[in-house]
């Protein structure tokens, strides 16, 4: 039995991140707030917006911004 490291943890929830606003954004853009997404993604809005910061440097495929801050920050995401 292996033991999962926690490298590998977050880069499973990054993935599946990464594919949840892949998919969202096929149609054109979204925005959201990782409060209202978190139970969909099964994560938390904390861990979320964690790896927005990354996503916005690492992924080539959907283009993120910080969009606004009111009681929480509201992200746009769209296709690149």
């Amino acid at each position: 039995m292996s033991v999962k490291t926690p490298a590998n943890e977050t880069d499973t929830k990054e993935s599946r991140l990464k594919r949840y606003l892949k998919q969202k954004a096929s149609d054109g853009e979204m925005y959201f707030k990782s409060k209202f997404i978190a139970d969909e993604v099964g994560l938390s809005p904390k861990e979320i917006g964690a790896l927005m910061v990354k996503l916005r440097d690492s992924a080539s495929d959907i283009e993120i911004e910080k969009w606004s801050y009111t009681s929480a920050t509201t992200w746009r995401v769209t296709p690149a």
